[in-house]
Protein backbone atom coordinates (compact mmCIF):
# COMPACT_ATOMS: atom_id res chain seq x y z
CA UNK A 1 0.00 0.00 0.00
CA UNK A 2 1.82 3.27 -1.05
CA UNK A 3 0.90 7.18 -2.10
CA UNK A 4 2.66 8.40 -4.70
CA UNK A 5 2.27 11.93 -4.21
CA UNK A 6 3.58 13.08 -0.73
CA UNK A 7 1.57 15.87 -1.01
CA UNK A 8 -1.95 14.59 -1.04
CA UNK A 9 -0.85 11.68 1.54
CA UNK A 10 -2.69 11.54 4.09
CA UNK A 11 -1.90 13.44 7.31
CA UNK A 12 -1.06 10.96 10.88
CA UNK A 13 -2.79 13.61 12.69
CA UNK A 14 -6.13 13.03 10.93
CA UNK A 15 -6.13 9.76 10.96
CA UNK A 16 -4.04 8.54 14.32
CA UNK A 17 -4.54 11.71 16.53
CA UNK A 18 -3.66 9.74 19.75
CA UNK A 19 -0.57 8.04 17.80
CA UNK A 20 0.41 11.57 16.33
CA UNK A 21 0.09 12.90 19.89
CA UNK A 22 1.85 10.29 22.03
CA UNK A 23 4.63 10.84 18.99
CA UNK A 24 5.18 14.40 19.36
CA UNK A 25 4.92 14.02 23.42
CA UNK A 26 7.34 11.05 23.28
CA UNK A 27 10.10 12.92 21.15
CA UNK A 28 9.44 15.96 23.63
CA UNK A 29 10.47 13.90 26.68
CA UNK A 30 13.23 12.52 24.84
CA UNK A 31 14.64 15.94 24.44
CA UNK A 32 14.20 16.29 20.56
CA UNK A 33 12.27 18.98 20.43
CA UNK A 34 12.76 19.55 16.28
CA UNK A 35 11.55 15.62 15.76
CA UNK A 36 8.77 16.47 17.76
CA UNK A 37 7.66 19.69 15.69
CA UNK A 38 8.42 17.38 12.96
CA UNK A 39 6.33 14.57 13.79
CA UNK A 40 3.48 17.03 14.08
CA UNK A 41 3.09 16.87 10.29
CA UNK A 42 3.83 13.62 9.15
CA UNK A 43 2.16 11.97 6.18
CA UNK A 44 1.64 8.01 5.27
CA UNK A 45 3.30 7.36 2.18
CA UNK A 46 3.44 3.82 2.51
CA UNK A 47 3.13 0.62 5.01
CA UNK A 48 6.31 -1.37 5.69
CA UNK A 49 5.12 -4.13 3.44
CA UNK A 50 6.16 -7.11 5.60
CA UNK A 51 2.67 -8.03 6.43
CA UNK A 52 3.18 -9.54 9.85
CA UNK A 53 0.36 -9.09 12.17
CA UNK A 54 2.45 -7.26 14.93
CA UNK A 55 3.45 -4.82 12.50
CA UNK A 56 1.83 -1.47 12.31
CA UNK A 57 4.87 0.22 10.98
CA UNK A 58 4.49 2.82 7.81
CA UNK A 59 6.51 5.22 6.10
CA UNK A 60 6.43 9.24 6.27
CA UNK A 61 8.91 10.17 3.47
CA UNK A 62 10.09 7.83 0.32
CA UNK A 63 13.03 5.51 0.48
CA UNK A 64 16.44 6.90 -1.00
CA UNK A 65 17.45 4.67 -3.76
CA UNK A 66 19.58 1.61 -2.32
CA UNK A 67 18.87 -0.41 0.82
CA UNK A 68 20.08 1.35 3.46
CA UNK A 69 19.76 5.13 4.54
CA UNK A 70 23.77 5.90 4.71
CA UNK A 71 25.27 9.02 6.12
CA UNK A 72 23.07 10.67 8.41
CA UNK A 73 20.69 8.16 9.70
CA UNK A 74 20.06 6.92 12.85
CA UNK A 75 17.59 5.62 14.83
CA UNK A 76 15.68 7.35 17.72
CA UNK A 77 13.81 4.68 20.18
CA UNK A 78 11.06 5.76 22.17
CA UNK A 79 9.14 4.59 25.53
CA UNK A 80 5.58 3.95 24.71
CA UNK A 81 3.58 2.50 27.87
CA UNK A 82 2.96 -0.82 25.44
CA UNK A 83 4.20 -2.00 22.11
CA UNK A 84 7.12 -0.42 20.64
CA UNK A 85 8.16 3.10 18.61
CA UNK A 86 11.05 3.20 16.72
CA UNK A 87 12.18 6.14 14.38
CA UNK A 88 14.62 6.10 10.89
CA UNK A 89 15.65 9.80 10.85
CA UNK A 90 17.96 10.84 8.03
CA UNK A 91 19.36 14.39 8.39
CA UNK A 92 16.85 15.60 10.89
CA UNK A 93 13.77 14.10 8.80
CA UNK A 94 11.67 10.95 10.00
CA UNK A 95 11.81 8.35 7.05
CA UNK A 96 10.09 5.73 8.77
CA UNK A 97 7.59 5.02 11.89
CA UNK A 98 8.29 1.03 12.96
CA UNK A 99 5.27 0.32 15.18
CA UNK A 100 4.85 -2.96 16.84
CA UNK A 101 2.71 -4.72 19.06
CA UNK A 102 -0.27 -2.39 18.55
CA UNK A 103 -3.04 -4.05 16.13
CA UNK A 104 -5.77 -1.59 17.27
CA UNK A 105 -3.99 0.68 14.47
CA UNK A 106 -3.65 -1.57 11.47
CA UNK A 107 -7.72 -0.87 10.32
CA UNK A 108 -7.13 3.27 10.31
CA UNK A 109 -3.98 2.27 8.51
CA UNK A 110 -5.23 0.44 5.84
CA UNK A 111 -8.20 2.45 5.46
CA UNK A 112 -5.76 5.55 4.66
CA UNK A 113 -3.26 3.84 2.99
CA UNK A 114 -5.81 1.93 0.65
CA UNK A 115 -7.72 5.20 -0.16
CA UNK A 116 -10.13 4.39 2.19
CA UNK A 117 -9.76 7.36 4.44
CA UNK A 118 -9.53 8.24 8.14
CA UNK A 119 -12.82 5.96 10.37
CA UNK A 120 -14.73 8.92 11.25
Amino acid sequence: MQHDDHTTAPLLRDVLPGLSAELVRLLEEEGERDLAICAHDLRLLADCGCGDDFCQSFRTEPHPPGTPYGPGHRNVALFPARGYLILDVVHGRIMFVEVLDRPELRPALTAALTGGGAPR
